[in-house]
């Protein structure tokens, strides 16, 4: 994403929280007004805000299913009012909120064999990480490897954010899909 891109996705997101905070209805971006050509890829997407560096809600889509433009403006409303581990966003809030989107790759299923193949063959900083058992599912962006750098405490987080035993990740029948994402926020862009 070049810098004009990077530019209109956090004017969308932000555009959208403000839209549905001010008169409770959704944010629809248009060609017209984003011409690039990137933002109607289809392409998966996660907002993310923060305030003061504290998680304030975060809600995405791991897999395409339409524009990256109207992704990320339905992404952020719900990160904003729709996080089930928060309450709606204020507006006092919302002056002080950071955005940041996350644009995602296609996830790909890694072929592992055991704990030792698995941690081997995933990248701290790079990979995002999906797990999947039977109607069991939880993603970490890559971001999260800065809280959690280890990887058996972040399997291990993980299992316990899809609803699993701590050491799901020992369990064959697990599936296990990789991601990378382009990710920038307000607060990086006001620096360039």
């Amino acid at each position: 994403m070049n810098l004009q891109e990077k530019k209109a996705l956090l004017y969308i997101a932000r555009t959208a929280i403000a839209t549905y905070l001010s008169e409770g209805i959704e944010f629809i971006p248009d060609r017209e007004h984003f011409p690039y050509e990137r933002l109607w890829e289809e392409r998966g997407s996660f907002v993310t805000l923060t305030i003061h560096g504290n998680l304030r809600g975060c809600i995405g889509s791991i897999i395409p299913h339409q524009p990256l433009a109207v992704d990320v403006a339905k992404n952020a409303v719900n990160a904003a009012f729709r996080d089930p581990r928060f309450y709606p966003l204020s507006r006092e809030e919302f002056e002080l909120v950071n955005i940041e989107v996350s644009v995602l790759t296609y996830p790909k299923r890694l072929e592992f064999y055991g704990v030792d193949d698995l941690f081997s063959k995933i990248k701290k900083y790079e990979d995002g990480v999906i797990i999947k058992r039977g109607f069991y599912q939880a993603t970490y962006l890559p971001q999260v490897w800065k809280d959690l750098p280890e990887k058996k405490e972040f399997f291990r987080t993980l299992c316990l954010k899809a609803g699993m035993e701590p050491d799901c990740f020992k369990d064959p029948r697990l599936e296990v899909y990789t991601y990378r994402v382009e990710a920038f926020s307000e607060e990086e862009l006001l620096t360039q």
